[in-house]
């Protein structure tokens, strides 16, 4: 019999990509996901956030980020506003305070197409991981490593990890367009 654990494990990673994909997208509830790999041009290296700063959660709609060494307030209010992702930001004393504007139906509607765009990609990617499997299966079967039986048993497994894995970035689309509030 076929052995799946690689298309498992491949399958695995790209459930992990599109959750922190979609991490990335933001609704209208403040999350640090958002900015802790964000570049900061810091010492003069591209550096993520969360190895300059520490990032917290003032309220629902508010995101605190307290660099360690100050004088990276305004290197990290550039990088927040050069992402273009929508958030104000405003630096004080301690650090940069961001905040989440309400989201409008055309932000809201622009938000889910990506997310959907991006659920796309995924979808290919399992997509080419169902036609890796299946060439390595047909070529056993070629081989007579397993006979026509196997290889048609092993496709009908493949089709339901492929179909089960489907099912589960579906299912995380409709979670972040929960999240979003349509």
């Amino acid at each position: 019999m076929y052995d799946f654990t690689s298309l498992k494990t491949n399958i695995e990673e790209t459930y992990s990509w599109l959750k922190k994909e979609f991490s990335g997208i933001r609704s209208g509830h403040a999350s640090t996901l958002i900015l802790e790999d964000m570049p900061v041009l810091a010492y003069g290296v591209e550096t993520p956030m969360k190895h300059i700063a520490s990032l917290s959660v003032e309220n629902a709609r508010t995101l605190r980020v307290s660099p360690w060494d100050k004088t990276h307030v305004k290197a990290i209010q550039t990088a927040i506003e050069r992402a273009n992702l929508g958030l104000s930001t405003a630096a004080d004393e301690s650090g940069v305070r961001v905040a989440y504007p309400e989201l409008t139906g055309e932000s809201r509607a622009r938000l889910i197409k990506s997310a959907k765009e991006r659920l796309e990609r995924a979808k290919v990617q399992l997509r080419h991981e169902r036609d890796c499997v299946w060439h390595e299966i047909q070529e056993r079967e070629k081989e007579g490593g397993m006979g026509e039986d196997e290889k048609f048993r092993a496709k009908d497994e493949l089709q339901r990890y492929i179909d089960e894995a489907g099912n589960s970035l579906e299912e995380a689309l409709a979670k972040k367009v929960r999240e979003l509030g349509e």
